[in-house]
C-alpha cells in the first residue's frame, strides 16, 4: 500500500470519524424506529375503532364511591384520559368543559379519567378549570392499557351502542367535537 493510502486508513480509523459514523447510524436506527413505534400508535388506536368500549370500573374523583363507562349506557361519552402534570390536557381542559353543556342537553357527556395523578392535584386541576363533567381517578393507571393510551390527553368518543366511533391523541379541538361528537348526539336525540 503506497503511503496516500495508508494515510487515508489511519484518518478512516481514528476515533473522529468512528464516532461520527456511530452517530450517523444511532440517528437513522432512532429514526427507523421512531416510523416503526409512530405506526404502531396509529394502529392501536385504530383498533379500538366500532370495537365494544372497554369499561373499567374506577372510583369517583369526587371520592363518592366508583363509577365506570357502563353507567353511562345509551349516552355519547367523550372519554377523555388525562392527568394534571399534563401541559396539553391544560390547554384542553376549557374546550371540554364548554363542551359538555351541549353534550349533557343532547344525552351525552365528557367523561374524564384522571390518570397516575397525585389525588389532590387532580381535584385542584378541576377546581381551577371548572370542570363539571364527571372524573374518575385511575391512580396507578391500569386503565389505560385497555385504551393502548401511550400520551397524554387521549380522547374517545363512544357512541350509544357502546361502541368506539373515533378517537384522537393529542388536544380535542372544536373541529373535531363538531365533525366526530354532534354527529353522533344528533343520531336519535
Amino acid at each position: 500500500m503506497n503511503t496516500l493510502g495508508l494515510g487515508l486508513v489511519k484518518r478512516l480509523l481514528s476515533p473522529i470519524p468512528l464516532i461520527v459514523l456511530a452517530g450517523v447510524l444511532a440517528l437513522v436506527a432512532l429514526l427507523g424506529y421512531g416510523l416503526a413505534s409512530n405506526k404502531t400508535k396509529e394502529s392501536s388506536t385504530s383498533t379500538l375503532l366500532n370495537k365494544v368500549a372497554p369499561t373499567p370500573e374506577l372510583p369517583k374523583l369526587d371520592g363518592g364511591g366508583k363509577s365506570s363507562l357502563a353507567a353511562y349506557k345509551g349516552k355519547v361519552v367523550l372519554l377523555n384520559y388525562w392527568a394534571s402534570w399534563c401541559e396539553p390536557c391544560r390547554q384542553e381542559a376549557p374546550l371540554l368543559q364548554r363542551w359538555q353543556p351541549t353534550l349533557e342537553k343532547a344525552g351525552g357527556t365528557v367523561l374524564g379519567i384522571d390518570v397516575l395523578d397525585v389525588e389532590g392535584d387532580a381535584r385542584a386541576f378541576a377546581r381551577k378549570y371548572g370542570l363539571t363533567y364527571p372524573i374518575l381517578r385511575d391512580g396507578n393507571g391500569d386503565s389505560q392499557t385497555a385504551y393502548g393510551i401511550l400520551a397524554y390527553p387521549e380522547t374517545f368518543v363512544i357512541g350509544r351502542n357502546g361502541r368506539v366511533a373515533a378517537a384522537v391523541r393529542g388536544e380535542v379541538t372544536d373541529k373535531f367535537m363538531r365533525q366526530s361528537v354532534l354527529p353522533l348526539l344528533e343520531k336519535s336525540s
